[in-house]
């Protein structure tokens, strides 16, 4: 590969004409517009879309990535903009490693978030192995988060749009993917700007509205899914308190979060109960006030670490950690127990803390890097 040719906008000492790039295209407006930004710019663009499911059933299912429209829509967007697209059966490789694992954790009372999974063992593992068998040089998508070079390499940044930001959902991406992928919209300040680009383009899918809901989650309905696919999960049991007082009885403990109060059916109790804890062996509901939802000893493990040095290497890493998607990341000491586990002491306490959520390292003071993060796994 020749040196002396000044980077292009991708970062690679080539001209554009002579960069392959893959782009992953659910059929949305943001991957539909990075296909057709990087082909306007001359590069070599090859679109490829993963069918996660039968979406033969999926076909009236609107809000949900990769289903039967989504398919037709990255089609006619590669139609229009003159490169090639192709469609993978990845049905299999989802159902293995993605539903039936949300299943399995939501049978073991966790909150699971698929949509991480999905990133880390399909779109940036058998996908992005995909691009490199099509000789590309590297993989782009629609994701709201930036790769920034760095003094050791590239680096994962939150998007400019801190309302866009998807890095909670990005955290086990690893280094050597980080070095292949790109993610051309992370510095975009509004997906305003993102559908006026797709105008621009003429794209026929500048006005489809965003994703909502899980992809294989109908109406964000969890607990159908997982009925169907593990039956008698939908088993009654117990509402008990701290002490194991029997409250009353619940139709599942798949149909309950922590943190939750409302539709609990126990009320005339004096103050609010929460769901603070579940139990599917007993298939116990446990409830409590709202303080004993509240946590600061935070275990994490299978831990991706995006640092310049071993995680391991210091007794203690003083970073922001967000615990869930919806909330900031907030200040936190982060003790390595080895290289990819850790007992994370938060400053300050936060409630509904769930087995099967995400903790994400972010840098101290509100700073842009993200250094990964692990799976909370069992709550104190």
């Amino acid at each position: 590969m020749p040196r002396d040719l000044p980077l292009n906008s991708l970062g690679l000492p080539k001209a554009p004409a002579d960069t392959r790039v893959v782009v992953a295209m659910s059929g949305g407006v943001d991957s539909s517009v990075v296909a057709a930004v990087l082909k306007d710019e001359g590069y070599d663009v090859v679109g490829v879309t993963l069918q996660l499911y039968d979406h033969g059933a999926a076909l009236a299912k609107k809000g949900a990535c990769c289903a039967g429209r989504d398919i037709h829509d990255a089609r006619r967007v590669a139609e229009a903009m003159g490169f090639p697209h192709y469609v993978l059966d990845y049905e299999n490789t989802f159902r293995e490693a993605v539903i039936e694992e949300f299943a399995d954790a939501y049978l073991a009372g966790a909150t699971p978030v698929p949509c991480i999974r999905c990133n880390e063992r399909v779109k940036f593992k058998d996908l992005l192995a995909t691009a490199k068998d099509l000789d590309a040089d590297c993989m782009a998508t629609g994701h709201y988060i930036q790769r920034k070079m760095g003094a050791k390499g590239a680096e994962l940044h939150r998007a400019v749009d801190a309302a866009r930001d998807q890095s909670y959902f990005l955290f086990s991406t690893t280094q050597e993917q980080l070095d292949y992928l790109r993610f051309p919209l992370g510095h975009l300040a509004s997906k305003a700007d993102t559908r006026a680009l797709a105008a621009k383009y003429g794209l026929s899918v500048a006005d489809k509205p965003d994703s909502q809901d899980i992809c294989f989650v109908p109406n964000g309905n969890y607990a159908s899914v997982i009925e169907k696919l593990r039956p008698g999960a939908a088993d009654p049991g117990d509402i008990v308190d701290l002490e194991g007082r029997i409250l009353g009885q619940h139709r599942g403990v798949i149909h309950y979060t922590i943190g939750q109060r409302k539709g609990l059916g126990i009320g005339g109790l004096g103050d609010p109960l929460y769901v603070v804890r579940l139990d599917p062996e007993t298939r116990r509901v446990i409830v409590g006030p709202k303080e004993a939802l509240s946590t600061r000893v935070v275990p994490v493990r299978e831990i991706n670490w995006l640092g310049d040095e071993p995680f391991d290497s210091r007794p203690e890493w003083e970073l922001e950690v967000r615990v869930r998607s919806t909330r900031q990341p907030r200040p936190a000491l982060v003790r390595p127990l080895s290289a990819t586990t850790a007992e994370v002491t938060l400053f300050e306490p936060e409630d509904g803390i769930s087995p099967g959520q995400a903790c994400v390292f972010h840098a101290p003071e509100g700073g842009p890097r993200v250094f990964g993060g692990g799976w909370i796994w069992r709550g104190y």
